[in-house]
C-alpha cells in the first residue's frame, strides 16, 4: 500500500512553473486521498493558468503513478483563484455574549475525550463522513488546536482561500465541509498559545468561515476539560456532547471529569462511545478484548447517559485514516463502518443530526 507521505514526497519534486516551489510548498494540492492503490489529488489553480499549469499536472500525474503500489492516478485542476486567507488575529476577544447559533449551522455535536489516545478524533472523522453517507449535510470544525489532525484523516491538504481577505473559505471531501488550525500552520509546526490565543482562533474559526448551510457540525475537541472546550459551549449552541472512552480504568477516569464538564457548562450529554472495544483476530477470527471490555457502558450507566457505540479495534480504521478516507468512505460495507454508520442513523433519528 502507497503511503500519503510517499504521494506527497512525489508531488513536491514537481515545480510550479508560476512561483518556481513544488506544487505542495505553493499550497496548490487539496483533496488528496490514498485508497490502496488509488491515488487522487486536485490542483487548485488560477483559471487564467490552466494551460500554462497543464504540463505541471502531468508531470505530477506521471510521477506518482512511478510510485510502487500504485495502479491508478486522478489528478484534475480545478479552476478558482485562490487568495491568501486571512491571518486569525489569535489575542483578540471580546466580551462574551452567551451561546450563539452559528448562521446556517443546524445542530453541533462535540467529540470529546477526558485524556488523549482513545480515538477521538478518528471516531469524529468517521461520524462526520457517516453523517454526509447517510445524507446529511456535514461538517467539522478541527478544534484539536494541539493536535489538528483531520487534514490527514479527512484527505484535505493545502490554505483555505479567502474572497476578501476577511472571511476563510472551509475545504470539502467525502461530502465534509471542514476547517482545521492544522490548514493554516505546516503540519510539523507546534501551535505555542496560551488560553486567550486558543479562545480568540476557535471564535474566529467559528464566526469567519463561510460553513454554508449545514445540517450538523462536528466539532473535534482537544482531550481534557480546559479553554477551548468552554469556549465552545459559553459561545455557540452546542446540540449536546459525545465523550469517547477506552473500557479501562485510567480512561474512565478521565472520561467521567469530561461528562462532570459539560454538566457544569449545562451543555446535553447524548452518550458515550466505547473505542477500542473489542478485537478480532483476521487469521483466526479469536475476539480479544486488549484494553478490557464493558467499562464504557457501566460507565454511562453510572452516569445515567446512553451508551452510543461500541466501536472494535480495527487495524483498518488506523490505516484508512492515515490514508485520507476514513473507513465509512473507504471501507463502507465493513463491520466497522458498519458501526459508524449505525451511529450517525442513531442520532438522526433522535433528532441530534
Amino acid at each position: 500500500m502507497t503511503a500519503r507521505d510517499d504521494v506527497l514526497a512525489a508531488l513536491k519534486g514537481v515545480a510550479d512553473p508560476l512561483s518556481g516551489q513544488d506544487l505542495v510548498s505553493a499550497g496548490l494540492v487539496r483533496a488528496l486521498t490514498v485508497d490502496g492503490g488509488a491515488v487522487r489529488f486536485v490542483l487548485e489553480i488560477d483559471p487564467s493558468r490552466a494551460d500554462a499549469m497543464e504540463p505541471a499536472r502531468a508531470e505530477a500525474e506521471a510521477a506518482v503513478k512511478a510510485l510502487d503500489g500504485v495502479d491508478s492516478v486522478s489528478a484534475v485542476m480545478t479552476a478558482h483563484k485562490a487568495t491568501a486567507p486571512p491571518e486569525l488575529d489569535i489575542g483578540r476577544r471580546g466580551e462574551p455574549e452567551g451561546p450563539q447559533k452559528i448562521p446556517g449551522i443546524e445542530r453541533i455535536i462535540a467529540i470529546a475525550s477526558g485524556k488523549g489516545g482513545v480515538g477521538k478524533s478518528t471516531v469524529a472523522a468517521n461520524l462526520a463522513a457517516a453523517f454526509a453517507a447517510e445524507g446529511r449535510r456535514a461538517g467539522m470544525l478541527d478544534a484539536d488546536v494541539y493536535g489538528p489532525s483531520q487534514p490527514r484523516m479527512l484527505g484535505v491538504s493545502g490554505r483555505p482561500a479567502s474572497p476578501d481577505g476577511k472571511t476563510i473559505l472551509p475545504m470539502r471531501n467525502h461530502g465534509v465541509t471542514m476547517m482545521s488550525i492544522g490548514l493554516m500552520t505546516r503540519e510539523d509546526e507546534a501551535v505555542v498559545w496560551r488560553g486567550p490565543m486558543l479562545m480568540g482562533a476557535l471564535q474566529q474559526m467559528m464566526s469567519q468561515v463561510q460553513w454554508g448551510a449545514l445540517d450538523v457540525l462536528v466539532v473535534d475537541l482537544p482531550p481534557g476539560t480546559g479553554d477551548v472546550q468552554m469556549t465552545l459551549t459559553q459561545n455557540a449552541e452546542v446540540t449536546g456532547a459525545i465523550v469517547v472512552s477506552t473500557p479501562q480504568d485510567v480512561a474512565l477516569i478521565d472520561a467521567r471529569k469530561g461528562v462532570d464538564m459539560f454538566r457544569k457548562m449545562e451543555t446535553p450529554i447524548l452518550g458515550m462511545i466505547e473505542n477500542m472495544s473489542l478485537y478480532v483476530c483476521a487469521n483466526c477470527g479469536h475476539e480479544a478484548h486488549l484494553f478490557g471490555h464493558g467499562g464504557v457502558r457501566e460507565a454511562a450507566e453510572r452516569l445515567g447517559v446512553p451508551l452510543l457505540a461500541e466501536i472494535p479495534l480495527d487495524i483498518d480504521i488506523r490505516t484508512t485514516s492515515d490514508g485520507g478516507a476514513p473507513i465509512v468512505v473507504s471501507r463502507p460495507s465493513s463491520p466497522s463502518a458498519g458501526a459508524f454508520r449505525a451511529l450517525a442513523r442513531g442520532l438522526i433519528e433522535d433528532g441530534h443530526a
